[in-house]
């Protein structure tokens, strides 16, 4: 039998040699099928990748920045236009078009943490201002605090409205979300530095957090009309 296999590999490779001598015939190097065109007929991927370039790198970015159709930035976008109403979407089965939770969550942490670390660092050394010991904490033990103490959001959370009807782990998305959107409001914030370089941003963080999380919640909690 394993014979019979090996006979049946050679002669595989023996007919994909000679499909190729035909310059018609192209075989896809994501699925390995054989066939002409410029496109495969089983996975519809090109046969020939375009060569990366400036100008495709270009119309890439300009793309991301202009179809926010699905993924992290359709998913921030939605945070900001319908909080708790995106959550609820995503728990009840609409989930294709937006960024899975976890990967928002951590994504959003990093740059929170990457651009509030920055921020410090520059302020420091360009404008005598600025926070060591706040740089160094977001650098090493922002995103490790954040992913411990979820579980506890979570579980306040649930226990406040434990009479509705979503579970622990439904609870667990909705936060992983709204943190996720509420690190990038963090990371704006601290960007108001570059203009008030000591600016005491828990005057605003604070409020912010309180409003959005407040909103949210009502979207998200808001009982279904009959």
């Amino acid at each position: 039998m394993a014979r019979g296999g090996l006979v049946s590999s050679y002669f595989k490779r023996k007919f994909i040699i000679y499909l190729k001598m035909d310059e018609g015939v192209k075989q896809c190097k994501y699925c390995k099928t054989i066939g002409k065109g410029n496109f495969c007929h089983s996975c519809g991927r090109k046969y020939k990748p375009e060569r990366l370039s400036l100008r495709s790198l270009l119309h890439e970015a300009f793309h991301f920045l202009t179809h926010l159709d699905n993924g992290f930035p359709y998913t921030l976008k939605k945070l900001f236009t319908s909080p708790g109403k995106m959550q609820k979407e995503y728990i009840e089965g609409n989930r294709y078009k937006y960024q899975k939770p976890f990967s928002m969550f951590f994504l959003c942490a990093t740059i929170a943490a990457l651009s509030i670390y920055w921020v410090n660092l520059i302020l420091l050394k360009h404008f005598e201002a600025g926070d060591t010991k706040e740089a160094v904490f977001f650098h090493k033990y922002w995103v490790i605090l954040q992913v411990l103490m979820l579980p506890f959001y979570s579980l306040i959370t649930y226990l406040f409205f434990r009479r509705t009807k979503f579970n622990y782990g439904e609870i667990i998305i909705l936060q992983l979300y709204l943190f996720s959107f509420l690190f990038i409001v963090l990371s704006m914030i601290h960007l108001l530095k570059f203009v008030f370089p000591h600016l005491q941003t828990r005057y605003i963080e604070f409020p912010a957090i309180i409003l959005f999380t407040t909103i949210t919640n009502l979207n998200f909690f808001k009982p279904l009309k009959k």
